[in-house]
């Protein structure tokens, strides 16, 4: 039994799908020319395996691991920016159309802001963390914000962030150009705050967190395994450790890291 009001099954596990075939090549399988395409660093790999005591089969599945999630960020981005284009009132722009906002949410029965009276149309700049923005980039999007006032006196530009420091909607205080700024219609807004705004459900975002994890569970079934990885790291460092002639299958395994960064470095180029 669906239980959200806000957006139909169908659309949210399309959308959960979309996201999942967002993470693209990083679904891939590595093997252990694509593990050291960048050149691991083999130090590190044993200092983690000796340190945490773990295993040669956890410490190269934790690296493959980190290197899929390093540009995860973006595809989860999607998933929060993307959702609201099937929430009534909601819209998302193509990409760097619309002065390049993230969602525009707008309502002719007016949009009540604290302290501020109401506007018909929110302007938004979403992240997916608080602390993703340094000084330049948090005073570049607020003078965008202000733009935006001097345009259109009937808006409200919220940063809406996906993981705040806690549930808000507060006046958004920066610096520009050394200077403290702030201005009541430019806010900082958590994720389910704008969730309750824009469909009138004070938990709606709980409400979605509660259904998602089996409406992807689902939607991966649907793939009929086409997107489990088959890494065969762990398989190919071994078949090199057998080749050495070391007594030790630890050390053995550690000198087929070693090789992969120092393999030309002196000594172990010999």
């Amino acid at each position: 039994m669906w239980n959200l009001t806000f957006i139909t099954e169908e659309d949210f596990t399309n959308h959960v799908k979309s996201t999942i075939e967002k993470y693209g090549e990083k679904l891939e399988s590595f093997d252990l020319r694509r593990f050291n395409k960048n050149i691991i660093d083999p130090i590190k790999l044993i200092f983690d395996k000796t340190v945490y005591q773990s295993s040669w089969e956890e410490i190269v599945s934790n690296e493959i691991f980190r290197q899929r999630d390093k540009s995860n960020n973006n595809d989860i981005g999607y998933f929060h920016q993307r959702i609201f284009q099937y929430i009534e009132n909601c819209h998302v722009p193509p990409n760097g159309e619309e002065s390049g906002w993230d969602v525009i949410y707008e309502n002719t029965n007016g949009i009540e802001i604290p302290d501020a009276g109401s506007v018909h149309t929110v302007y938004v700049e979403m992240k997916n963390k608080h602390n993703t923005m340094n000084s330049a980039s948090a005073g570049k999007t607020f003078i965008k914000m202000q733009n935006q006032l001097l345009n259109d006196d009937d808006c409200a530009c919220f940063l809406v962030e996906a993981i705040a420091q806690r549930s808000q909607n507060i006046k958004w205080e920066t610096t520009v150009d050394k200077k403290k700024v702030g201005h009541k219609l430019i806010r900082r807004v958590s994720l389910d705050q704008f969730y309750a705004l824009v469909t009138g459900q004070e938990d709606a975002f709980y409400q979605m967190c509660m259904v998602l994890p089996s409406v992807i569970e689902k939607a991966v079934k649907d793939f009929e395994g086409t997107i489990v990885p088959n890494d065969t790291v762990i398989d190919e460092l071994r078949e090199r450790a057998v080749q050495r002639d070391i007594d030790s299958e630890d050390m053995a395994i550690a000198m087929a890291a070693y090789m992969l960064g120092f393999g030309s470095y002196r000594g172990f180029n010999q």
